[in-house]
């Protein structure tokens, strides 16, 4: 058992060898989670003259080039620089990886015009008196389709941006969310849950992240985790991540 202590001092403890892994895999096949209009990633060896980076067809090693987009075929973690002018980078934003955490269920609004939308109504309902360092948000309906959806021309639900302007208010820092984005697929480039959150460019706040395109199983409860939020090392705004929970026994 670890014990874990968040910024307030207050001390929980948990099992590291239970870990709850809340990404989704990045596949080198159509039915890899899309979204923003990009194709799959694709995976293949690398060839130069008569050598070839694949065991199987007489290479040495396996020996493969990668092709993805971050924001579109997977699990991502983004900072500021996903929306700013100027060039911030997420693995120099993102320097500490474990948080308190409060896993949140939520079932959208549906609007008159189609849209759905999560609302600050319903964050402050769910997190009531909790103030968690981060917060991962699972949406209702919530079927094993997230794992390989199409989003593209779908409009899929999204936070409003005076939710996104409460979670701040509150003090968290971190927020993951199961959708593509926390903003509306076709809004006209006003990102306005995105530009809330960061506070940019009025008072940019760089060291605050956005996780998007995870997926929380039902089998999971809502309530207090461990999150070991992982990165890979892009000098970039985003990120590929593996966000992992590990529930917590106060």
């Amino acid at each position: 058992m670890f014990t874990a202590i968040n910024h307030k001092g207050e001390t929980y403890k948990t099992d590291l060898g239970k870990p709850i892994d809340i990404s989704i895999p990045l596949r080198a096949k159509p039915d890899n989670v899309n979204a923003w209009y990009v194709p799959s990633p694709t995976i293949e060896p690398v060839r130069m003259s008569d050598w070839v980076g694949d065991v199987n067809q007489g290479g040495a090693v396996n020996f493969r080039n990668i092709f993805f987009n971050p924001h579109g075929n997977g699990t991502h973690t983004e900072c500021v620089g996903h929306i700013s002018k100027e060039d911030y980078s997420i693995n120099k934003c993102l320097n500490t990886f474990m948080f308190i955490a409060e896993l949140l269920t939520i079932l959208p609004d549906e609007l008159e015009n189609g849209d759905r939308i999560i609302t600050k109504k319903h964050i402050e309902n769910v997190l009531g008196e909790k103030r968690p360092e981060a917060i991962v948000i699972r949406t209702l309906n919530n079927s094993t389709a997230k794992l390989s959806m199409q989003y593209s021309n779908t409009n899929p639900p999204y936070l409003h941006h005076e939710a996104a302007a409460y979670i701040v208010s509150v003090g968290i820092k971190h927020l993951l969310i199961d959708l593509p984005s926390v903003d509306k697929e076709k809004d006209d480039g006003k990102l306005l849950a995105h530009r809330a959150f960061w506070e940019y460019p009025t008072n940019t706040q760089s060291d605050r992240t956005i996780t998007e395109l995870i997926y929380v199983p039902n089998t999971i409860y809502d309530g207090a985790y461990l999150l070991n939020l992982q990165i890979a090392s892009f000098e970039n705004d985003a990120s590929p991540s593996k966000p992992v929970l590990y529930q917590l026994v106060s």
